[in-house]
C-alpha cells in the first residue's frame, strides 16, 4: 500500500526525536547518520531521503534546537526586574529539558566557529538576545530597580555572567545545582540593583 501524508509526517517526527536523543546523550560532535540511524533502528540508507548532507543533517538538528528552546514555557512574574530575571532563569539549565538544550548549544560551538556562516548566524541570536534583555534592563531602571546607566552594557554583562553559569552548571551539576544557580542569579541581579557610589563613573579609579 502506497504511504499516505500522515506515514511521512510520523516517520519525520520520529527522525527528529531521533536527532535530538542523539544530540542529548553525545552532543553534537557525535551526531552524524550513522548515529541517528541506530537510534531510530533504520539504515542510513534511509536517512538520505531526510539529510542527503551532513550539512543537512546540521541544518536540521540547528533548527530543531532553535524551535525546541523557542517553544518551551517562559517565566512571566512581572515586569521590571522581575523580567529581566524571568529572562536570566529561562536560560540556565534548572530542568533536564533545559539542561539537554543548554548541552546541545554548547557543544554546537565548535561547529559554529568552524564556520564563518553559522558563527554569524549565533552572532546574530546572541545579539537578539541581548537586545531583550536590554529591553528590560531599561524598564527596570525606569522603575527605578536599577541604577541609571547605559542599559546595552548592563544587558552584556548580565548575558556573559549567565552564559559563564550555564557552563559551570553543565561540567559540574553537583556543585552547580539548579538552587545555587538561581541563588548565585540572585546575587548577581542583588549587586546590579545596588545604589553605586557617587562621584564618578562606577568602576573608576581615584587619582592617586
Amino acid at each position: 500500500m502506497p504511504r499516505t501524508r500522515g506515514d511521512h509526517e510520523a516517520r519525520r517526527r520520529d527522525v527528529s526525536a531521533a536527532v535530538w536523543q542523539v544530540m542529548a546523550t553525545r552532543g553534537f560532535a557525535g551526531l552524524t547518520l550513522r548515529a541517528v540511524a541506530t537510534e531510530l533502528g533504520a539504515t542510513t540508507g534511509l536517512l538520505t531521503h531526510y539529510f542527503p548532507t551532513k550539512r543537512a543533517l546540521v541544518t536540521h538538528a540547528l533548527d530543531l534546537l532553535e524551535r525546541r528552546t523557542g517553544a518551551r514555557p517562559r517565566r512571566r512574574t512581572g515586569g521590571g526586574l522581575a523580567a529581566l530575571r524571568d529572562a536570566l532563569l529561562d536560560i540556565l539549565p534548572l530542568t533536564p529539558e533545559a539542561t539537554d538544550g543548554n548541552r546541545i548549544w554548547v557543544s554546537s560551538w565548535d561547529t559554529a566557529l568552524s564556520s564563518p556562516e553559522l558563527s554569524a548566524d549565533y552572532a546574530r541570536k546572541y545579539a537578539g538576545s541581548r537586545d531583550e534583555l536590554r529591553d528590560r534592563v531599561a524598564a527596570a531602571q525606569e522603575l527605578g530597580e536599577l541604577p541609571p546607566g547605559d542599559p546595552a552594557r548592563v544587558a552584556a554583562g548580565a548575558q556573559a555572567f549567565v552564559l559563564g553559569l550555564v557552563v559551570q552548571a553543565l561540567f559540574d551539576p553537583t556543585a552547580f545545582p539548579p538552587r545555587r544557580q538561581v541563588a548565585l542569579l540572585d546575587d548577581y541581579l542583588a549587586a546590579l540593583a545596588a545604589p553605586r557610589p557617587s562621584g564618578g563613573d562606577h568602576g573608576s579609579r581615584a587619582p592617586s
